[in-house]
């Protein structure tokens, strides 16, 4: 149903979103597949590149997160194996993550070394924000680089010694 309200169109009884779906109360650290979509023939899978407990522990600052979307985009799309692969790669709006898109069907567990080494990559970075310029950016002033090194390192480690790949199972024990 499609109603009017202060001349805009609305529509109601959208059914929730997949993403929407998963139990954020169980969500930890880690690298889950969010959805595969078929393009033409080919596949695209978009992964939850989740760096926080989604309403358990503080979302990262606004600041980092746009720092690390900078380093990080930069660092897979300049990868010798991967960037051929790297469609996208961008921050969640609940601050929690990422997004990572990528042609084909990779597993988490496929992409994890890549992510392991572009977080290092940024944990290490010295100089300049690529990108961080009122030329390049439409943000240039919103970036904090030690945050972003800061959150790169807890991540990477967090990677390293206790990866999660799967989404918790639902109430009723399904996986979603």
């Amino acid at each position: 149903m499609i109603l009017f309200r202060n001349g805009f169109a609305m529509i109601t009884g959208m059914e929730l979103i997949a993403s929407f779906q998963i139990d954020h109360t169980r969500i930890r650290p880690g690298i889950y597949v969010s959805r595969v979509d078929s393009i033409g023939g080919d596949f695209a899978t978009t992964f939850d590149v989740r760096m926080k407990r989604p309403n358990a522990e503080p979302a990262v600052h606004p600041n980092a997160l746009h720092t690390i979307e900078h380093i990080v985009a930069t660092f897979l799309r300049n990868d010798p194996v991967w960037k051929d692969r790297i469609v996208y790669w961008g921050p969640m709006g609940c601050l929690t993550g990422n997004y990572l898109i990528v042609k084909g069907r990779p597993s988490p567990q496929e992409i994890c070394p890549l992510v392991i080494a572009a977080f290092e990559s940024l944990r290490d970075w010295e100089g300049e924000v690529p990108g961080a310029t009122a030329e390049n950016c439409g943000n240039y002033l919103l970036h904090d680089l030690a945050m972003a090194k800061y959150e790169a390192a807890r991540f990477a480690e967090t990677l390293k010694t206790n990866p999660c790949f799967e989404y918790p199972l639902t109430p009723g024990n399904q996986t979603v």
